[in-house]
């Protein structure tokens, strides 16, 4: 009979059959053998997964996708409007001189560079990725994130997806960030998972470093390597929403559960050989048009206390939901104990916080002054109109839905992430350190020895 074994074919012999058909066999059967043994060794980690994940505010209970599915497109050379700083990205750990830094990144959709694409196995439509990459990119912006940019000005490549199997390379580090992500384990690729990826990286380096395979990363720059963790928003918003949680609930339940994923996350970091940590706090959740926009279309009737705000749609001088910022504030606030708590702790650890609300928040209440153009607080693509723009079920990408021009300096994309234009501030203001504690830049960080 014939057995299939991927695409070779191998014949087992009826215990009729001559000598010389069984040698054959024999010499078949040990190529097939060496084979399988070789692809264990050089093959990328294989994923299971079932495709249905819900958007960055819906927890796995209620996963739905806003964006139309379909099949992965063919592998095409990608072109670019503007050449990539930094050297090329390539497969393996061959070829290339050490790196100047090593970065890993875990979070959510404000820094997925392609996991959740690579990883369910379907692709985000135009216009998405029009500005830098010409087409979508596994990003959910019309361009680069603050990720990129923060690449770019150290000299590194743009972080390759840890889940993306052809094209990669992981030499300056790898991105465990997946959109949908949250701290708690009710996402695909929660915090855990992405940390347990990360370990299972750092140990199938060490084994084929020897054989010359693999990242190439060295013991000594996983060591000297910067992670960064930019994660809970999502947590948050399915407490606001989904949940429908009140103020209360959220500050004495979820966010104390938040922070305690996270210090996990960065104590298993350190366990594993990581002294450098990078900790954002999460931006202002009220001032996202998705918000703004779901919380007009189902105010509560007055008085029920779900959510915050009650049945009055209340808001600060910048327009956004005052009570969604204040459970945004206070998370930020219980976070940066936290990174107060591991400075004390873990042993020759350097514990950076970066305030991303004051930063993304700075970027909607004085958008001109950033050089950004249009209501702050409408989203680029998306439907409905002013003031938001944004329609659930209706997302950027989905059939009859339009976006400004091209070329436009809008701070929203689609209303629940930030545009080229807009992510390249954020850079700029997270590498300056201005918003950061203890001040320290990212560039120094990068290149001092652990």
């Amino acid at each position: 009979m014939e057995l299939s074994a991927g695409s070779a074919a191998l014949v087992v012999s009826s215990p009729g059959a001559p000598a010389g058909g069984l040698k054959k066999v024999l010499r078949l059967l040990f190529v097939a053998a060496v084979g399988v043994a070789l692809w264990s060794q050089l093959a990328a980690p294989s994923w299971l997964l079932s495709v249905g994940c819900g958007d960055d505010i819906m927890p796995a209970s209620r996963w739905w996708w806003p964006f139309p599915f379909s099949s992965a497109p063919p592998l095409k050379k990608q072109t670019t409007r503007t050449a990539r700083r930094g050297p090329p990205a390539g497969g393996g750990g061959g070829g290339k001189g050490p790196a100047a830094c090593v970065m890993f990144n875990f979070g959510d959709s404000n820094s997925d560079t392609g996991n959740l694409v690579a990883g369910a196995g379907f692709r985000l439509h135009g216009p998405v990725g029009r500005r830098f990459f010409g087409k979508p990119s596994g990003r959910f912006s019309d361009g680069r994130l603050y990720i990129d940019f923060i690449c770019e000005r150290l000299g590194l490549d743009h972080l390759s997806p840890y889940l993306e199997s052809s094209g990669v390379s992981f030499r300056h580090g790898a991105n465990f960030a997946a959109a949908g992500a949250t701290a708690g384990e009710s996402s695909m690729f929660s915090l855990g998972t992405q940390v347990r990826q990360f370990r299972h990286l750092k140990a199938r380096t060490a084994d084929l470093l020897p054989l010359g395979l693999g990242s190439g990363i060295t013991k000594e720059e996983f060591e000297n390597a910067v992670y960064s963790i930019d994660i809970g928003q999502n947590d948050i918003q399915v407490a606001l929403l989904s949940n429908n949680l009140s103020y209360h609930r959220v500050l004495q339940e979820t966010i104390p559960a938040i922070i305690t994923r996270i210090r996990n996350a960065a104590t298993m970091v350190h366990e594993a050989g990581g002294r450098k940590l990078v900790l954002y706090n999460t931006g202002p959740l009220g001032c996202l048009p998705s918000m703004l926009a779901r919380r007009r279309r189902r105010r509560p009737p007055s008085g029920s206390g779900s959510g915050s705000g009650g049945g009055r749609l209340e808001v600060d001088a910048a327009g956004c939901l005052a009570g969604h910022n204040r459970v945004a504030r206070a998370f930020n606030a219980q976070l940066a104990g936290l990174c107060r708590d591991l400075r004390r702790r873990l042993a020759g650890a350097t514990v950076v916080c970066v305030d991303m609300y004051a930063i993304k928040y700075g970027l909607v209440a004085n958008h001109t002054a950033h050089g950004l153009g249009g209501a702050p607080l409408m989203a680029c693509c998306g439907s409905g109109g002013p003031p938001y723009n944004y329609r659930p079920g209706a997302a950027c990408g989905s059939p009859k839905v339009e976006a400004c021009a091209d070329g436009d300096r809008r701070v929203s994309w689609d209303g629940l992430h930030y545009t080229e234009a807009a992510n390249r501030i954020i850079a700029d203001k997270v590498l300056s350190a201005e918003h950061s504690d203890p001040p320290l830049r990212l560039h120094t960080l990068c290149t001092s020895p652990s």
